[in-house]
């Protein structure tokens, strides 16, 4: 498959074992024709993707205060046009095979608003201080499964390789850590779902603004999900530690049974082992889009290029929705979400000889302005597309507590193959997502293991 490269790369597209950190002459890019997280603040040819101006820092005025529900800074805008299975061919170009199956399989029903691109990518100063020093000084090692020499910041954001885009995905700053709720439904091909409910307490000390890297015991995030409902599945947790150097030590993780009243050791969560509450719809490692080791796979960064993809999804993030708004038979209803023109790296994933994985092939699309993957193309053993992920992004703009960065709204994975579906990350009926600051000791097996006991 080949992709317009919207730049020459002068770099070697290649797996790699290793990255060097970039000269300071391509480092000071990032204050001149790159955004600081690595990205062109020009707009393209036409103006359809303007200039980026520094992004959305500050709340707009429906905004409420700290704690409030994160409102639509651009009531008034429209879709500039929606594109249907009627125009499909005029668009085809900038939009996804996973996209265009989507098409295929619902046109009847599926289409895409199209609205004015907005660049509202922005993170707090001190996080573009650290990026431009991680340019300077982050380097890949273990054959790409460990950040040497990174932190708080985007850690490859003059990237060169697959596996740094990825990283720069699953390290892109989203602050010391946070309390929410994430809304998962499984949906029936009839669309009928039941709702599973998730707390996630979540703290990132690779985001902290004191530590160095040598301070992170190897673990950049630190993750303890516990299911409230349905009954039979209340009272499930799952601990995770994830390391930054995975060659050297794997991802720590525990799961609790209530039934068993133990916290285990339970190695089994992570790769394409189903994930919580999922009815097998997605894998571990489908969570936030893409998580966890690289290792399976070999990296191909493909380059460039300008799609259509979910952004700005403040409607779908609005507490006026009920989870049946949205969670519509077939796929979300499509009134709501927004899609936007975006340049993305496009990186593609291929299964390495002697391993094993459901998904043979992947290919992930990351908007340049957040590092955050927007879509995912998932293809099993025979080459035949088989689930298709959506990432709709918001952006954090609560100014005063410096909690900018990129979020996901909803998570959706489409399964072409059953004509089922999978929503998660959703909280439009729960309090909103609270910005918190735990202890590390919170985290401890010992200590979730005596709260889950009570």
């Amino acid at each position: 498959m080949k992709y317009p490269l919207l730049m020459a790369l002068a770099m070697a597209l290649c797996t790699g074992t290793a990255s060097a950190k970039v000269s300071k002459e391509e480092a000071d890019k990032l204050k001149t024709t790159l955004t600081p997280v690595g990205a062109e603040r020009a707009g393209n040819k036409d103006g359809s993707i303007p200039k980026w101006e520094g992004g959305l820092t500050k709340p707009p005025a429906c905004y409420g205060g700290p704690g409030k529900r994160l409102c639509d800074p651009f009531p008034s805008d429209k879709p500039k046009f929606t594109i249907t299975k009627a125009n499909l061919d005029q668009h085809k170009s900038k939009l996804s095979d996973g996209q265009k199956a989507l098409f295929a399989k619902f046109g009847e029903t599926y289409k895409m608003n199209v609205y004015q691109t907005r660049r509202t990518g922005a993170f707090p100063q001190f996080v573009y201080d650290a990026t431009y020093k991680n340019a300077l000084e982050a380097e890949l090692g273990a054959g790409g499964e460990a950040v040497v020499n990174a932190i708080l910041g985007i850690p490859y954001p003059i990237a060169k390789s697959g596996q740094e885009v990825i990283w720069n995905h699953k390290l892109r700053y989203r602050g010391v850590g946070a309390d929410r709720w994430n809304i998962q439904a499984a949906v029936t091909t009839g669309g009928d779902f039941n709702l599973v409910k998730i707390r996630e307490q979540v703290k990132f000390p690779y985001d902290s603004r004191t530590a160095t890297p040598a301070d992170l015991n190897n673990v950049s995030i630190y993750f303890l999900q516990t299911v409230t409902s349905p009954p039979r599945l209340a009272g499930t947790i799952t601990l995770v530690h994830e390391t930054m150097d995975q060659v050297k030590e794997p991802r720590r993780a525990w799961q609790y049974n209530p039934g068993q009243r133990r916290l285990r050791r339970a190695p089994n969560v992570g790769y394409d082992n189903p994930g919580t509450g999922s009815d097998g719809l997605r894998t571990n490692d489908q969570f936030d889009m893409f998580n966890g080791a690289t290792d399976r796979y070999t990296w191909k960064l493909i380059g460039k290029k300008e799609m259509y993809i979910p952004y700005n999804a403040y409607a779908l993030h609005s507490d006026k929705l009920k989870y049946k708004d949205f969670v519509t038979k077939n796929h979300i209803n499509p009134e709501h979400p927004r899609y936007e023109l975006h340049r993305v790296w496009v990186v593609e994933a291929n299964i390495k000889p002697g391993t094993t994985h459901i998904y043979q092939r992947r290919l992930f699309y990351v908007d340049e302005d957040t590092w955050q993957i927007a879509l995912v193309d998932n293809y099993d053993s025979r080459g035949t597309l088989w689930r298709v992920q959506e990432g709709h992004h918001i952006q954090v703009y609560d100014g005063p507590r410096e909690q900018l960065g990129a979020a996901t709204a909803l998570e959706t994975v489409y399964d072409l193959i059953s004509g089922r579906y999978l929503t998660l990350a959703m909280n439009n009926e729960e309090p909103e997502t609270l910005e918190r600051d735990y202890e590390i000791s919170f985290f401890d097996p010992a200590n979730v293991s005596k709260q889950a006991t009570k």
